[in-house]
């Protein structure tokens, strides 16, 4: 079982009240304490953004956010599923889990890491589960991969499954692609699942080798803030599918495996080969993005944190014009943040909602916060919540 003091990889126990809820939660519901508590944190990425399905170069870096699973075994092959974000527990068997869709809702994702257990030859006991979550749901932290990362690491640890961190992201990402039916690439289960504190993960999205690139905002007096921006965050819906899809018929097109093997250098070249527009853009926003990624990590790697908010605000650009996913609350945002001084502003997640990253001295983020705040209201728009920000 899984002490909350000891580290792992999900991250399991974290102190404070989201434990506690989860805790208390499985204590209200089954009416004994739990075996244990698994915890895998929200994640927001740098930068590297709709880069990973096609096999290219992501950035994230994981938040004090966490989705955090009370467990314990539960007899004749059964999981009981209660979460604090809902009035009605979810119950499902064997039957359920033999083929993707059979359970729906948010309880497919905790069916789903079953499934791509059991399918991955593994055993899987039973379990009574309780779940407590600050990760904002629908906000593009996701909250999604945290479920999945917290679960996978319960059911793991009660059924005794050899199944290293490494290999636990590929079966994250299976059960939401295979079973939910979200086709999200590797990145967000790699980060709840890989990252370290303290540090950017670099992700080679095609071998998934990382390297864990220092990523010490305070030495710098710097601080990300993480604002988000209320537009609703609707990650599963027919344009994230669409985008990927253009992407896999672009590299069809140019004989390629994946558009991570357009190099920068011949972009042009490749643009020239396609009679579309629109692919053309969308080629275009991976081939820079990738290379985004790689000028990214080399500045760090030198200790230039400062020198990535051109960076960050190249990536947002591209994604607004080259890759069109982002929305008028997250452009206000990311304008409004740059006008007050951040060094660089992005959105950050999937798209068409979520939230806006912004790279800031460490003493601007209530200043930068109040900028969006005004725009916003100048906007009509709902007010914006400052999700996080990494202060010294």
């Amino acid at each position: 079982m899984t002490d909350p003091a000891r580290p792992g990889p999900a991250r399991p126990g974290p102190a404070g009240e989201v434990t506690d809820r989860a805790a208390a939660g499985f204590l209200h519901r089954y009416g004994e304490p739990p075996a244990g508590r698994w915890a895998a944190p929200g994640r927001a990425n740098l930068i590297g953004e709709h880069t990973d399905y096609n096999d290219g170069f992501v950035l994230p870096f994981t938040l004090p956010l966490r989705t955090v699973v009370a467990a314990a075994p539960q007899d004749g092959g059964r999981w009981t599923v209660w979460s604090e974000l809902s009035d009605s527990p979810v119950e499902f068997g064997v039957a359920e889990v033999t083929a993707p869709g059979r359970v729906t809702g948010w309880g497919a994702y905790v069916a789903g890491v079953v499934w791509a257990l059991r399918d991955a030859g593994h055993h899987v006991p039973g379990a009574r589960l309780a779940i407590a979550s600050d990760v904002p749901v629908g906000s593009g932290l996701s909250s999604s991969a945290a479920l999945e990362g917290a679960v996978l690491a319960a059911l793991v640890d009660l059924g005794g499954v050899d199944l290293p961190a490494e290999r636990r992201p590929r079966l994250a990402q299976r059960a939401e692609n295979a079973y939910v039916g979200v086709p999200t690439g590797i990145m967000d289960q790699s980060a709840v699942i890989r990252c370290r504190p303290g540090h950017a993960l670099f992700l080679d999205c095609r071998t998934e080798s990382v390297e864990h690139i220092p990523f010490d905002l305070a030495a710098a007096g710097l601080a990300v803030l993480v604002i988000d921006s209320r537009a609703p965050h609707r990650h599963a819906g027919g344009e994230y599918a669409s985008r990927r899809t253009s992407c896999e018929q672009a590299a069809e097109l140019l004989g390629v495996a994946a558009l991570r093997d357009v190099p920068a250098a011949g972009l042009d070249e490749a643009l020239a080969r396609l009679d579309d527009d629109e692919t053309r853009r969308r080629v275009r926003h991976v081939v820079t993005e990738d290379q985004r990624v790689l000028d990214t990590v080399e500045l760090l790697r030198a200790g230039r944190i400062r020198d990535i908010g051109p960076l960050l605000t190249a990536s947002h650009a591209s994604m607004r014009d080259d890759f069109e996913i982002t929305v008028p609350e997250i452009d206000t945002a990311v304008e409004a943040a740059l006008s007050a001084g951040a060094y660089g502003a992005r959105m950050t997640g999937g798209g068409f909602g979520g939230c806006v990253l912004a790279l800031i001295d460490a003493d601007r983020a209530d200043a930068v916060t109040a900028a969006i705040t005004t725009a916003y209201a100048a906007r009509n728009f709902p007010t914006p919540t400052p999700t996080f920000h990494r202060l010294p």
